[in-house]
């Protein structure tokens, strides 16, 4: 159906050629990255717990008793730096713009403050989260379902890649939060299926990469649908100059929080680059790093999804338990190949940059670029996927 296909992810065809490669071998063969690869080695300079938690405790907070209880039944004992700095205002339900690393704890930043706006008023309230990937969006619900168990709040996702029919039931019921993609919501909403003048609260989650992937269209129409916004939140690990007017636009005197100045690779990262001679098969390299059992938990990204294709193909040839995901796989599949990762049941998930910020997987030991990364901002999102939650990872690119 032509539906589901313009309810995808992807922005329209002539806004993807502007913004990134579109994946076809002629076009990208003559595509170069610019990045020096001098500037891709640095040793990680971890500060440990104490740079990533603070000593505040959420009882110091006043949360609804359940919250709290699900909080410390995750685990959580103290609140994370972004998480001890945004929560206070967006309690007084101020907008917010925070620019923090990947796996600082900026979802629960957010989505603790509506889970109490939520329950205060579960008649009137409504939140929309809006995310670049699939991935990402179904990660923030399965967070906000924890959070909130045994609340009788309620939420659901939309996304490319699903089965339309199915988001029309789940609209019928009163929804407290609603998770999406900028294509699909629109969708939903010009069909008359999803109700944006009854939206309290707006979260644009890696707003930069929304922007970087072609959506701010989308985003632009689905706040200009949002007729009670009460509180805007942009959360994201980059922060680039020319996105600010646009903030502007969105966000009404705003608290600013940056844990990191929104433009840096995370200080939990040893990075390091490995040149590969003349003549030399790369996958040769590569294949030897994996002889030895530091490399436990491994995202290689790809430029092509041809190249990812043919990538993990040769890594299970090799003996060397490798999933897949890229913008050609079914969403069933990709969710699949994320819980077999995570389980351990592969040793290595090879993936395009598409999918670069859905992929939020604990303890990833190593991030492989075995292409060289078009931009500093698609590196510092690669390498984020480790080094986390105050944890050292370790980011290897291959330069030829």
């Amino acid at each position: 159906m032509n539906s589901n296909r313009n309810s995808n992810t992807r922005p329209a065809a002539n806004q993807r050629r502007n913004s990134r490669p579109t994946g076809r071998p002629g076009q990208n063969k003559k595509k170069e990255s610019k990045l020096d690869p001098n500037l891709l080695v640095k040793k990680a300079e971890p500060s440990g717990q104490e740079g990533f938690r603070s000593e505040t405790p959420f009882s110091s907070v006043k949360l609804h008793t359940s919250l709290l209880r699900n909080i410390e039944a995750k685990g959580y004992e103290s609140m994370t730096n972004i998480q001890e700095q945004a929560i206070p205002s967006l309690m007084d339900r101020r907008d917010l713009l925070g620019i923090s690393n990947t796996g600082s704890g900026k979802t629960g930043a957010f989505l603790i403050p509506i889970i109490e706006h939520a329950k205060l008023d579960p008649q009137n309230f409504t939140a929309l989260i809006v995310t670049p990937t699939r991935e990402l969006a179904l990660q923030i619900e399965e967070e906000f379902k924890s959070l909130s168990k045994g609340m009788n709040l309620y939420s659901n996702t939309f996304i490319g890649g699903t089965n339309i029919n199915s988001d029309f039931k789940a609209l019928s019921r009163k929804l407290h939060v609603i998770v999406g993609t900028p294509g699909r919501l629109l969708d939903l909403s010009n069909r008359k299926l999803l109700h944006l003048n009854r939206v309290n609260t707006l979260v644009l989650d890696e707003f930069d990469r929304m922007l970087d992937m072609g959506f701010v269209h989308d985003v632009k129409k689905l706040v200009n649908l949002m007729t009670k916004r009460s509180q805007t939140m942009l959360f994201s690990a980059t922060l680039e100059p020319s996105q600010k007017a646009l903030i502007d636009g969105l966000l009404n005197n705003p608290v600013e929080i940056k844990v990191n100045t929104g433009g840096t690779t995370s200080e939990n990262v040893d990075q390091e680059i490995i040149r590969v001679p003349e003549g030399k098969d790369k996958f040769d390299i590569l294949a030897d790093l994996f002889k030895g059992n530091e490399l436990e938990k491994v995202i290689i990204f790809t430029e092509t999804k041809r190249l990812a294709d043919k990538l993990s193909l040769k890594l299970n040839q090799s003996g060397i338990k490798s999933g897949l995901i890229h913008g050609n796989k079914s969403q069933n599949f990709r969710n699949r190949t994320i819980d077999e990762f995570k389980a351990g049941m592969t040793r290595v998930l090879v993936a395009t940059d598409v999918a670069a910020r859905g992929i939020d997987v604990a303890d990833v030991t190593h991030v492989i670029n075995y292409q060289l990364p078009m931009s500093m901002d698609s590196y510092i999102h690669r390498i984020g996927r480790t080094g986390r939650a105050g944890k050292t990872g370790r980011a290897i690119t291959f330069v030829n």
